[in-house]
Parts: C-alpha cells; sequence; structure tokens
C-alpha cells in the first residue's frame, strides 16, 4: 500500500465521521443553511425586493419568494452579468457557468466564493465515501481520466465565464495533478471528436484506474479505444476498477459498458449541475444518492402531479415521503432563490435521506394525460434490457399522435441498438407490458383504446451523434431528452436515417 492510498484511507474516516454529524440532524441542518442564507443575501438587491429583513420562517420566505425558473429570474442575472454587485448575492461571483438555454439562449449560472468549494468538496467526498465502505484505494496511485469541457476561459465585467466542467479543472488538488489525464493541451480542444481522438492517444499506453464522464460520452470513448487498439477496455486498463458518472442514468448503457469493458467495474454516481453539487453515492450496499443537506443549498420539494396547479404546496425536507416525484427547488449560496431547477426526484430513504433522479418536468410526455416520466422509461428499458439480452447506444421516447392510416395515436421509442435483439417483437410487447404496470394512466388509455402499444423505430449506428453533432451539443455535459413532449426530436432522428 502505498503512502497515498494509504493517507486517502485515514483521511476517509475523517470525513465520514463530518458527513455523519450532520445527516443524522437533517431537519436541523436545513434550518442553518436557510438562516445564514437570508441573513447574508438581506442587504443585496433581491434581498431588499422580496423583504429578507423580516422574513424568520421558511412560511414567509415561500409567501416573499416565488418559484422561478431562470426565465424569470432572468431580469437580475442580467444584471450581475453587465457588472453590477450585490444583486443576487453580496458582491460579484466568481464565475459564471455558461449552459445551454431554451427561451433565453445561453444561460449564466453564478458560482460564488462561497459556493465553489462545495462543487469541489462534494466529488472528493464520494470517492472517499467509496474508499471508506470498500476498503479499495489503491487506484488513486493511477492515472484518472475526467471528460469534460475545455478549462479556458473568457472574462465579461470582471467575472470569468466557462463551462462549470471547465471550471472544476482549475480547482484540482495538487496532489492529483500528475495522475489526472488529459493534459491541458487536449481538454481545451472544442471539437469534441478531434479531442476524443487526441485522449485516445494520450491515454491508450497509460494504467488508467479512474475513469469519470457522462455515460454517452465515456461510451464514444471506449468504442474508440477499442478500435485503436483492437483490445477491450479491461484489457488495455487492467487495474481500471472505477467508474464515476452523473447526469444521466447510467443503467441503459451498463451492458454495453460491461461489453467493452470486459468486465464488471464499481461505479459512483453524482448529481451536479451548474446550479450546485446535489448528491452523491455514498454507498455501494443503497438505493439512491445522499442528499448534500450542508452544502449551502436550502431545498423545497414540490410534488410533481401537482406542479402547475396554483397555490401547489411547497415542501421542506422534513415533510417528503418515499417513493413520490417531487420537483426540487433551490435557494443558494450563489445566488438563486426559490430557483427550479428542473429536475425531479424521488426519495429512496429518510434515515439518512437518498434520492434518484426521476427526470425532469419539463421532459415527459403527457400528449393523452399518461405524465410518463424518465425513470419508467428507464426502468422497463433496463428490464427488457436484462430479459433479452442485448445492448443499446442510446433511446429517446417521443408521442406519435397522428399515425398513418387513422391508428391509434401511440409513443414512439427511438433506439439505436449496439447488439439488437432476437426478436424484436417480444421486447415490444414487454416494454408496453411495463409501461403499463408502471403508470396506471397508460394502462388506462391502452385499455381504452385511446393508445394503440408502443413502437420501437431502429436507428442506425451513430444516429445520436449526428443529431448531437447538428444540434452544436456533441459531447462535454450535453445530454439526449429521454423523453419529449413533441416530436421535434424525434422527427429529427428519423431525418437523418440513411434512405434506401
Amino acid at each position: 500500500m502505498s503512502l497515498k492510498s494509504f493517507g486517502a484511507k485515514i483521511f476517509a474516516k475523517i470525513v465520514i465521521i463530518q458527513i455523519q454529524k450532520w445527516s443524522k440532524k437533517p431537519i436541523e441542518t436545513q434550518q442553518i443553511v436557510f438562516e445564514k442564507l437570508i441573513f447574508n443575501a438581506k442587504n443585496t438587491a433581491f434581498g431588499k425586493d422580496h423583504n429578507f429583513n423580516n422574513i424568520n420562517s421558511f412560511e414567509e420566505f415561500a409567501k416573499q419568494v416565488p418559484i422561478r425558473d431562470y426565465e424569470e429570474l432572468k431580469p437580475y442575472v442580467d444584471r450581475v452579468v453587465s457588472g453590477e454587485e450585490n444583486i443576487l448575492w453580496p458582491r460579484k461571483p466568481l464565475y459564471f457557468a455558461k449552459t445551454s438555454g431554451t427561451t433565453s439562449g445561453a444561460k449564466y449560472i453564478p458560482l460564488t466564493k462561497e459556493s465553489m468549494p462545495h462543487h469541489i468538496e462534494a466529488a472528493r467526498n464520494a470517492i472517499l465515501c467509496y474508499i471508506n465502505e470498500t476498503g479499495k484505494a489503491d487506484f488513486v496511485d493511477g492515472k484518472m481520466i475526467f471528460l469534460q469541457g475545455s478549462p479556458e476561459m473568457q472574462e465579461k465585467n470582471g467575472i470569468k465565464i466557462g463551462r462549470l466542467s471547465g471550471i472544476v479543472a482549475h480547482y484540482v488538488p495538487a496532489y492529483l495533478q500528475k495522475n489526472r489525464l488529459p493534459s491541458w493541451e487536449t481538454n481545451c480542444i472544442d471539437d469534441w471528436e478531434t479531442k476524443v481522438d487526441a485522449v485516445v492517444d494520450e491515454t491508450k499506453d497509460q494504467d488508467m484506474t479512474v475513469i469519470s464522464g457522462i455515460p454517452s460520452w465515456v461510451q464514444m470513448y471506449f468504442e474508440k479505444l477499442q478500435k485503436n487498439t483492437g483490445k477491450k477496455v479491461g484489457d488495455l486498463f487492467k487495474n481500471f476498477n472505477l467508474f464515476i458518472y452523473g447526469g444521466v442514468n447510467f443503467e441503459p448503457y451498463r451492458a454495453k459498458f460491461e461489453n467493452l469493458i470486459g468486465r464488471k467495474v464499481d461505479s459512483i454516481e453524482l448529481f451536479p449541475a451548474s446550479e450546485g453539487f446535489f448528491a452523491f453515492q455514498d454507498s455501494q450496499k443503497e438505493k439512491g444518492m445522499l442528499l448534500l443537506l450542508n452544502s449551502g443549498i436550502f431545498y423545497e420539494f414540490v410534488k410533481a402531479s401537482s406542479f402547475f396547479d396554483e397555490n401547489a404546496k411547497r415542501l421542506t425536507i422534513g415533510e417528503v415521503k418515499l417513493g413520490v416525484n417531487y420537483v426540487m427547488i433551490i435557494s443558494t449560496n450563489a445566488g438563486l432563490w426559490a430557483y427550479n431547477l428542473g429536475d425531479t426526484v424521488q426519495f429512496t430513504s429518510t434515515k439518512p435521506y437518498r434520492v434518484i433522479v426521476s427526470g425532469r418536468i419539463k421532459h415527459f410526455i403527457s400528449a393523452f394525460g399518461e405524465h410518463v416520466i424518465g425513470k419508467e422509461v428507464e426502468e422497463a428499458m433496463k428490464k427488457a434490457i436484462s430479459k433479452f439480452n442485448f445492448s443499446i447506444t442510446e433511446f429517446t421516447v417521443a408521442p406519435q399522435i397522428t399515425p398513418f392510416e387513422e391508428n391509434l395515436p401511440y409513443h414512439e421509442w427511438l433506439v439505436e441498438f449496439d447488439n439488437a435483439p432476437e426478436n424484436l417483437q417480444k421486447v415490444v410487447e414487454f416494454l408496453d407490458l411495463e409501461m403499463q404496470q408502471q403508470n396506471s394512466y397508460y394502462l388506462d388509455l391502452i385499455e381504452g383504446k385511446v393508445l394503440q402499444p408502443l413502437k420501437i423505430v431502429s436507428l442506425k449506428k451513430d444516429s445520436f451523434q449526428k443529431f448531437m453533432k447538428s444540434e452544436g451539443k456533441l459531447g462535454g455535459q450535453n445530454k439526449v431528452p429521454r423523453l419529449s413532449n413533441d416530436r421535434k426530436i424525434a422527427d429529427a432522428l428519423v431525418k437523418i436515417q440513411p434512405q434506401n
């Protein structure tokens, strides 16, 4: 055992004790965070506009501060971007994490002196929890790769602007710099395909022990490695035994990964975003990720089923129930207030509080009132992959409202198979029954002859890569939406299929 791996085990024990202190007092911990946020921001423009000086309870806060998404908070953000101080949070932010927006174009998410350390600490603590539980620490001596955005940044009105993963690259601790790949120069390559080719060249002869990134883009890296070397990833990297990921559910990719690697490896799931680092998988034995209640973020939860109702009830951590689909609302020490992140979560445990990401409040199918969510289609696909022994590269689901020949409408599953099933019709029937069992509204629509059973469209290889490239979203933190309530993505995918 090296000195570095021995030190990691000792440090892990210390961190676990610290985590247990706040996780065993969740309500008290969140109350402390809430009070600090209100106190620190009471003299900001937002604090004055919303009467923070007279807010002494969550109930008062909920009355004074409505739930907002980015577009609704944008007038305040625009003032910060223009260089004004003390608008959403004291002083100016250190950075803006630039992300893809919707109606407003690019989004600028503030990162402050107070919020930035929690992004780094959470990623570190996820690994330390793994070390403490498994006793495995030798990987710290090998090479580690983090597929991420460019660390190069612009500057506007004294605030640096970049992608979150690129900003975080500036905070990699010195003791990991020698182990970290790819090189700074390679990380700065903008074109994703060129970048992955360069990463392959830099890493194929190295002792890689940890690989991290969004599964769909790591899969692309693995495929290029295999094509370049003619070897399974696990044979190439004999000591590679830990995959760290976030952003999407890994389960639909797991079979393909194990085939590319040639064996199973441990994995750690993270729940990071530009707006905050919310949770990480703290145990290999328990389902869900530990919700970070002491990281400068105050959480609210609104039942997804009633989110769009007027005066929908806003719940705090002590009021949530297991298995309910909630929209997660955050107030942070980066100056986001009652902010609708757009993610939906379900609690798998309350001692401690652990969550799974169940989807996006805007990414669902309810063209007929069925309100199908991401978790449901992913769970159905996971079971189908296991039962019928096939693997996929990617998939997405959309409604087909106006099919040909006046047939009943249906849900269309657009799937890029890596290893196609022997009997596609049996997979279709299985998926549809799984969806009926998971979603009673969908069942009613099928039984009431409002919908016909789902259909699968099998896409050609690299269809999703071509689509993402056409949208200017190839690589980095970009993800294909699992569900859409319209045909925009589905029609684009069908359109790029080669014509016979």
